[in-house]
């Protein structure tokens, strides 16, 4: 049988973890606090992907938030074996491959109404209040009426000129505008 990293979970000192040097993926102040609450809230639901010298494949933001909080370890599993290309390729597709996924809106929305009834902070769950706002705002796809859009009449017109005889007219007045 295959030995996979997760099947073998242990605690290190956050001091023997060494950052990838070239992780192109960057974690704001504003989600590394993200990650710290969420970690406070649920605890270390995710360790650290690290190869043998402790250099991390994937968690940066996890170790940004565990020094953030303070914490002396955090659990880690050991990718044994992968070569280079696998560990390079790895910390890329870690990223990119949870951004692929989308969002059943109509079920997301039953969750977080039902969180709200709640109480829960639905802050830890990474969604912005502008995009839970944009969640729920349904659009309004009825007819503009005078009052909000102003009367043809009153605006400014729409000239243009012919290219052949360089005649010029308003397209309000025939219908086009």
């Amino acid at each position: 049988m295959q030995q996979w990293p997760a099947d073998k979970v242990e605690r290190r000192s956050i001091k023997t973890i060494i950052p990838y040097a070239r992780n192109s993926r960057t974690h704001s102040d504003e989600q590394v606090a993200q990650i710290a609450a969420s970690i406070k809230e649920w605890g270390f639901t995710n360790p650290i992907l690290i190869d043998i010298d402790g250099e991390i494949i994937a968690g940066h933001g996890r170790l940004l938030a565990a020094q953030k909080l303070g914490l002396d370890e955090v659990p880690c599993i050991t990718a044994v074996g992968w070569s280079d290309a696998q560990k390079k390729a790895y910390v890329i597709a870690d990223n990119k491959l949870a951004l692929n996924a989308g969002w059943d809106e109509s079920l997301l929305k039953i969750e977080f109404k039902e969180l709200g009834d709640l109480n829960f902070d639905l802050g830890l769950t990474g969604f912005s209040l502008d995009e839970l706002g944009n969640l729920f705002d349904e659009p309004n796809f009825e007819a503009g009426t005078e009052d909000d859009q102003g009367k043809l009449d009153q605006l400014d017109p729409k000239m243009v000129t012919c290219p052949h005889c360089s005649a010029e007219w308003d397209l309000r007045e025939h219908g086009q505008g």
